[in-house]
């Protein structure tokens, strides 16, 4: 592991310009002319200026062979058209992660079952199978283009979270969440350095045999402009772009709040992403208090995860205390149960008390939601402005990306 290159900082606006030169100017030093570079990127539900950065890449990588591949992790599958408006332009050698086809992957080996339960302190002690896209197996160089964000299930999201779970097998991915729904998404979100979570992916990347580099952004949320870039391997980069996010993307209020609305934006096309509007506003909102997703647009819970309807949304204690029945579902849907329902308790005598109200004002129907264990809000009778002038609600724009914490 290497120091990283830096360019720009919290606070700082980068042009264009500095950003084309300094992804130029690295990667012709990094020694990848004639070797064969697998690019993992983001898919749309993360901000950044892809279209800018990979126009850089690619032009300092014109003598290499490039394959784009998107880590969809297991979203939906990227259109054509979609491709072409989210990259920029037509690339040649563009994949979606395809995580949905066995043969997708190539096997890595193992993590064995004693530094699982070094790495979780014994919350976990099973054997987890590394599978990845074996397009990253293929190429002498797997190069990481992506930004770095508070995350719910690491810490912070970026580096070899490209490809744990960006473009890995359902075993990983199923462990990591898991593992991160047992520390709790309040306790781990915005969590700087090494988190469990953090070392098992580590752990996972280290039997990937390419050169694993990164170019880790710290995006100004919102908008196609970046505060940093780091470049370097996949840890030292992450590890510089974290730092420069926990200053840029968490906020602090004094007191907590008794309301929270959510607005969240399109590229969020369903709660399974949209979710990311409860996970960043958890911490600032009152016991008993309430998060409202508003999200018109959103028409379904989860369009690749449909067993969530019938799980519905449960705090950790809920499944953990019934794990017999449940621990044969996908531990990744479970999870994200989990963090969308936030703190709780449960006990077959008393059963489920949860801490926050989780309400959606969406376009999804109402019964749907009430059997899903949330709460229904018509998204036409929600008055914004309303909102924002009621003292004890807290209105947050463009939601998903930016975490608030109490000071």
């Amino acid at each position: 592991m290497t120091d990283a290159a830096v360019i720009g900082g919290a606070g700082q606006v980068l042009t264009e310009d500095e950003v084309t030169a300094f992804v130029g100017g690295v990667l012709a030093g990094a020694g990848l002319e004639g070797r064969s570079v697998c690019v993992i990127v983001p898919d749309a539900t993360r901000s950044c200026p892809l279209p800018l950065l990979l126009k850089a890449v690619t032009e300092a990588l014109k003598d290499s062979q490039v394959t784009i591949l998107v880590a969809l992790g297991t979203h939906a599958e990227m259109t054509p058209d979609q491709l072409r408006e989210h990259l920029g332009g037509d690339y040649p050698n563009v994949i979606n992660h395809e995580w949905w086809k066995p043969d997708t992957f190539a096997d890595l080996g193992t993590i064995g079952p004693d530094r699982v339960g070094e790495i979780s302190d014994e919350m976990l002690r099973d054997e987890v199978p590394v599978r990845l896209n074996r397009a990253v197996v293929e190429h002498d160089v797997a190069l990481v283009v992506g930004p770095v964000f508070p995350h719910e299930v690491v810490g912070f999201s970026g580096g070899n979270k490209y490809f744990f779970p960006g473009v890995a097998g359902q075993e990983v991915i199923d462990f990591s969440h898991w593992l991160g729904a047992l520390i709790t998404s309040a306790n781990i979100i915005g969590t700087p350095g090494l988190t469990p979570v953090r070392a098992l992916i580590d752990e996972a990347a280290a039997l990937i045999p390419a050169e694993k580099l990164a170019l880790s952004v710290v995006a100004q949320s919102g908008t196609d402009a970046l505060h940093a870039v780091a470049f370097g391997d996949t840890i030292s980069s992450w590890r510089a772009a974290a730092e420069i996010s926990a200053q840029t993307h968490v906020r602090y209020l004094e007191h907590p709040v008794r309301r929270v609305v959510s607005v969240m934006p399109p590229k969020y096309a369903d709660i399974w992403t949209a979710a990311k509007g409860f996970y960043k506003v958890e911490p600032i909102v009152a016991d008993g208090g309430e998060v409202i997703l508003y999200a018109p647009h959103v028409t379904q819970l989860a369009a690749m995860h449909p067993e969530i309807e019938e799980i519905g949304y449960h705090c950790r204690d809920y499944f953990v205390g019934q794990w017999d029945k449940f621990r044969d579902l996908h531990w990744g849907v479970l999870a994200h149960s989990t963090h969308l329902r936030g703190a709780g308790t449960w006990d077959p005598a008393n059963g489920e008390h949860l801490r926050v109200r989780v309400t959606l004002a969406t376009g999804i129907p109402e019964d749907v939601v009430r059997r899903a264990n949330l709460d229904y809000l018509d998204p036409a009778t929600v008055d914004l402005a309303a909102y924002e002038s009621d003292p004890e609600t807290f209105v947050v724009p463009n939601a998903g990306e930016t975490l608030y914490r109490l000071q």
